[in-house]
Protein backbone atom coordinates (compact mmCIF):
# COMPACT_ATOMS: atom_id res chain seq x y z
CA UNK A 1 0.00 0.00 0.00
CA UNK A 2 2.94 2.42 1.05
CA UNK A 3 4.13 2.14 -2.59
CA UNK A 4 0.84 2.92 -4.69
CA UNK A 5 0.56 6.17 -2.18
CA UNK A 6 3.99 6.78 -3.32
CA UNK A 7 3.38 6.02 -6.96
CA UNK A 8 0.43 8.21 -6.35
CA UNK A 9 1.94 11.48 -5.20
CA UNK A 10 4.50 11.38 -8.20
CA UNK A 11 1.91 11.26 -10.47
CA UNK A 12 1.03 14.75 -9.10
CA UNK A 13 1.64 17.42 -11.09
CA UNK A 14 4.71 19.37 -9.16
CA UNK A 15 2.15 22.38 -8.91
CA UNK A 16 -0.28 20.76 -6.17
CA UNK A 17 3.01 20.68 -3.64
CA UNK A 18 2.71 24.44 -3.52
CA UNK A 19 1.50 26.44 -1.14
CA UNK A 20 -1.99 28.26 -1.96
CA UNK A 21 -0.11 31.49 -1.47
CA UNK A 22 2.55 30.23 -4.20
CA UNK A 23 0.85 31.36 -7.64
CA UNK A 24 -0.58 34.51 -8.52
CA UNK A 25 -4.50 34.57 -8.85
CA UNK A 26 -7.23 36.65 -10.93
CA UNK A 27 -10.23 37.49 -9.07
CA UNK A 28 -13.48 37.85 -11.24
CA UNK A 29 -15.01 40.77 -12.02
CA UNK A 30 -18.32 42.10 -13.30
CA UNK A 31 -18.91 45.20 -15.77
CA UNK A 32 -21.65 47.13 -16.66
CA UNK A 33 -22.48 49.86 -19.17
CA UNK A 34 -24.27 52.84 -17.63
CA UNK A 35 -25.71 56.20 -19.45
CA UNK A 36 -22.94 57.83 -18.24
CA UNK A 37 -19.89 55.46 -18.38
CA UNK A 38 -18.99 51.97 -16.58
CA UNK A 39 -19.35 50.35 -13.23
CA UNK A 40 -16.80 47.73 -12.75
CA UNK A 41 -17.12 45.21 -9.15
CA UNK A 42 -14.13 43.44 -8.36
CA UNK A 43 -14.41 40.12 -5.73
CA UNK A 44 -11.40 40.77 -3.79
CA UNK A 45 -12.49 39.38 0.00
CA UNK A 46 -9.59 39.20 2.33
CA UNK A 47 -7.79 42.78 0.46
CA UNK A 48 -7.07 45.75 2.80
CA UNK A 49 -8.19 48.64 0.20
CA UNK A 50 -4.45 50.06 0.78
CA UNK A 51 -3.03 46.91 -1.30
CA UNK A 52 -5.10 47.96 -4.49
CA UNK A 53 -3.73 49.74 -7.07
CA UNK A 54 -5.85 50.74 -10.07
CA UNK A 55 -4.73 52.33 -13.46
CA UNK A 56 -6.16 53.66 -16.45
CA UNK A 57 -4.57 53.85 -19.65
CA UNK A 58 -6.38 53.86 -23.34
CA UNK A 59 -8.95 51.26 -22.97
CA UNK A 60 -7.36 49.15 -20.53
CA UNK A 61 -8.25 49.06 -16.90
CA UNK A 62 -5.32 47.71 -14.06
CA UNK A 63 -5.91 46.40 -10.78
CA UNK A 64 -3.54 44.95 -8.72
CA UNK A 65 -2.67 44.01 -5.41
CA UNK A 66 -1.79 42.08 -2.78
CA UNK A 67 -4.10 39.24 -0.23
CA UNK A 68 -1.91 38.18 2.69
CA UNK A 69 -2.63 35.80 5.02
CA UNK A 70 -2.70 37.20 8.54
CA UNK A 71 -3.34 33.69 10.17
CA UNK A 72 -0.23 31.94 9.25
CA UNK A 73 2.63 31.64 12.02
CA UNK A 74 4.89 29.21 13.01
CA UNK A 75 2.85 28.26 15.95
CA UNK A 76 0.12 26.67 13.34
CA UNK A 77 -0.18 23.40 11.47
CA UNK A 78 -2.15 24.07 8.14
CA UNK A 79 -4.58 21.20 7.64
CA UNK A 80 -7.02 22.55 4.35
CA UNK A 81 -6.19 25.74 2.35
CA UNK A 82 -7.50 26.37 -0.52
CA UNK A 83 -7.35 30.34 -0.50
CA UNK A 84 -5.08 32.02 -2.86
CA UNK A 85 -3.08 34.46 -0.70
CA UNK A 86 -0.19 36.29 -2.93
CA UNK A 87 0.10 39.18 -5.62
CA UNK A 88 -3.19 39.46 -7.88
CA UNK A 89 -3.87 41.35 -11.21
CA UNK A 90 -6.82 41.71 -13.20
CA UNK A 91 -6.63 43.42 -16.91
CA UNK A 92 -10.48 44.73 -18.18
CA UNK A 93 -10.28 45.92 -22.19
CA UNK A 94 -13.46 48.36 -22.63
CA UNK A 95 -14.63 49.05 -26.70
CA UNK A 96 -13.58 52.75 -26.26
CA UNK A 97 -11.10 55.06 -24.84
CA UNK A 98 -11.73 55.18 -21.23
CA UNK A 99 -8.73 57.31 -19.78
CA UNK A 100 -10.69 60.28 -19.79
CA UNK A 101 -12.98 59.11 -17.61
CA UNK A 102 -13.49 60.25 -13.67
CA UNK A 103 -12.83 57.14 -11.76
CA UNK A 104 -14.84 56.71 -8.21
CA UNK A 105 -13.70 53.88 -5.80
CA UNK A 106 -15.57 52.42 -3.05
CA UNK A 107 -14.95 48.69 -1.15
CA UNK A 108 -17.52 47.59 0.88
CA UNK A 109 -18.27 43.53 1.55
CA UNK A 110 -15.12 42.24 -0.29
CA UNK A 111 -16.27 43.98 -3.66
CA UNK A 112 -14.41 46.84 -4.72
CA UNK A 113 -16.50 49.29 -7.31
CA UNK A 114 -15.15 51.16 -9.39
CA UNK A 115 -17.43 54.12 -11.55
CA UNK A 116 -16.12 55.20 -14.05
CA UNK A 117 -18.04 58.46 -15.98
CA UNK A 118 -17.24 59.40 -19.43
CA UNK A 119 -18.02 62.51 -21.13
CA UNK A 120 -17.48 60.04 -24.14
CA UNK A 121 -20.09 58.32 -25.62
CA UNK A 122 -19.20 54.59 -26.64
CA UNK A 123 -21.41 52.80 -28.47
CA UNK A 124 -19.84 49.94 -29.58
CA UNK A 125 -20.84 47.34 -27.29
CA UNK A 126 -22.62 46.61 -24.09
CA UNK A 127 -20.52 45.37 -22.01
CA UNK A 128 -16.74 44.63 -22.09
Amino acid sequence: MAKSIERYFRLLPKTSFMRAGGRQWYPSADVYQTRDGWIVKVELAGVAVDEVEVRVEGDMLYISGNRQDGFCSETLSCYQLEITYSRFEKTIRFPCPIESAQLQRSYRDGLLILRLRSPENCDEGQGA
